[in-house]
């Protein structure tokens, strides 16, 4: 049974992006947008309190993904507390493809290891990630939101990897929010088993010059988000995101689907952004988002 220390632990983790375009449960990257959570161990019971996004819908009891993500963390590091106390602040839109549920998972995750004594020594940097693809399913999201910055995470046999880069200072993110949602299980049925040769091709090689535009060549970034994989086949489920995608584009800027969707997020520059940015979409809320370098971190109350 491992030892407990007595004193809260707040955890930032930011939201992320991931697919970019080409870059298909791979590639992601980490947005200044933010959730907080502090937990503390407790002498019996469970307490979960959300404010913010998903206040009205979350449980607040065992089912919470933060509750199961720390019991699947403090079983990882030898043991579960007595009780839990949880308090979550919100900010990160709910199945908007922003990466909520990877980051409450890496809260989790991050938390739990800092409320062992010796957790980081039981549960190294690597291991983390590894749990947290498991507990997420799939690595992109997750890789993003504990590194920061550019990664791109695949699986070698079961275990989680990932490369981190630095993004290249022009390269300005802004997001388009709708109000609707997406189910990332019921978007990722819509992808076919198989696709032709020439489409896998022309992937690989956006893909190829994705990496190239994010870090140094950002006047690329129209071409290099060009995605043959999965866009086109999601985007019966999603016509107003593949619209705006396509109106975007047609404009010259290098706008995709982020993730699972519905959020559009388009790849501006510091010469471009105010102008991308001020594009007011009907009941669309338009937020720039600057890259995070940082990834989650645990941080002083």
């Amino acid at each position: 049974m491992p030892s407990f220390r007595a004193a809260p632990v707040r955890v930032r983790v930011p939201a992320t992006s991931a697919n970019l375009g080409p870059g298909f449960d791979t590639a992601g990257l980490a947005l200044a947008l933010y959730d907080d959570v502090v937990v503390r161990i407790a002498d019996s019971g469970l307490v979960v309190d959300v404010a913010g996004e998903g206040a009205d819908d979350l449980p607040r009891d065992k089912r919470h993904l933060i509750a199961k993500a720390l019991r699947a963390t403090f079983d990882a590091l030898g043991g579960q507390p007595r009780g839990l106390e949880i308090v979550c602040a919100n900010r990160i839109p709910q199945s908007r493809g922003l990466g909520s549920s990877s980051a409450a998972i890496c809260a989790a995750v991050l938390a739990a290891r800092a409320l062992v004594l010796g957790g980081e020594e039981t549960l190294d940097d690597d291991a983390a990630l590894d749990l947290a693809t498991r507990l997420e399913g799939h690595p992109d999201n997750v890789a993003a939101c504990l590194r920061g910055g550019l990664t791109f995470a695949w699986m070698s046999g079961a275990t989680a990897r990932v490369a981190r880069v630095d993004v290249h200072p022009d390269v300005a993110p802004v997001a388009f929010i709708p109000s609707s949602r997406a189910s990332t299980k019921k978007v990722r049925g819509m992808l076919p088993e198989t696709v032709p040769h020439a489409d896998a091709a022309s992937n690989s090689a956006r893909t190829a010059l994705l990496v190239l535009a994010l870090t140094r060549t950002p006047g690329l970034l129209l071409e290099a988000t060009e995605d043959y994989l999965h866009q086109s086949y999601r985007a019966e489920a999603m016509p107003r995101s593949a619209a705006l995608v396509r109106q975007l584009r047609a404009d010259g800027v290098a706008a995709v689907v982020s993730g699972a969707g519905p959020t559009v997020l388009a790849l501006a520059t510091r010469a471009t952004v105010d102008a991308v940015a001020a594009r007011h979409p009907r009941a669309w809320d338009v937020v720039a988002l600057p890259v995070d370098a940082a990834g989650a971190q645990v941080l002083p109350l």
